[in-house]
């Protein structure tokens, strides 16, 4: 099995980006065919890049497949293999390639599996710049190097026993506005981090 680069752990599916030092860590469970997921990156996403990069805290990413299961096709699974190639490049590339997946000029409705196409994926890459002209990613992305990758993934995902997502927790708690619902708006997502900073 292939891991990408800027991944640790066994298999490969420990994806944390940002200052080593940090003291908190936001944890981010996701899956990329999810319709809540892209709303929460539209929303908030600037709000957690501009957080890692200040030193706020680090990210952890735990993406899923599930929705492959249960609406059927193989989207899900292709497009965290070509987010694999992207986190390959650089966590940078990978931070602005799962943006562009889920950008609302990419990302389809949760019953179409246009992700599944290597040739649509690539296409989104084309508006990331690490990625656009980058004949290695292409390359992986188009021979799956990073299929097996994904799959130890997803794996990793199922074993965390998050009921849905996209599951947003800080220092291992679950960040809420009020106990039970996720932060909609960044203002929302800032005050839930200060109070659980």
């Amino acid at each position: 099995m292939t891991k990408p680069a800027h991944s640790a752990g066994p298999d490969g599916t420990t994806v944390v980006i940002g200052e080593p030092k940090a003291t908190g860590t936001l944890e981010l469970y996701e899956d990329l065919r999810c319709p809540p997921c892209a709303q929460f990156e539209q929303t908030i996403g600037d709000t957690v890049i501009e957080d890692i990069k200040a030193g706020r805290y680090k990210a952890r990413f735990t993406m899923g497949t599930f929705l492959d299961e249960s609406m059927g096709g193989s989207g899900s699974h292709n497009a965290l293999s070509a987010l694999g190639a992207a986190l390959d490049v650089s966590p940078q590339a990978f931070l602005d390639y799962k943006r562009a997946l889920y950008d609302e000029r990419n990302h389809p409705q949760e019953g179409a599996d246009s992700f599944a196409s290597d040739a649509y994926l690539l296409k989104v890459a084309g508006q990331v710049p690490a990625l656009g002209s980058n004949s290695e990613f292409q390359g992986h992305v188009r021979a799956g190097t990073f299929d097996a990758w994904a799959k130890k993934m997803s794996a990793a995902f199922d074993a965390s026993g998050v009921p849905s997502t996209p599951t947003i927790k800080l220092n291992g708690q679950d960040l809420t506005t009020d106990g039970v619902n996720r932060p909609a708006t960044a203002p929302e997502f800032t005050k839930a981090v200060d109070e659980q900073l």
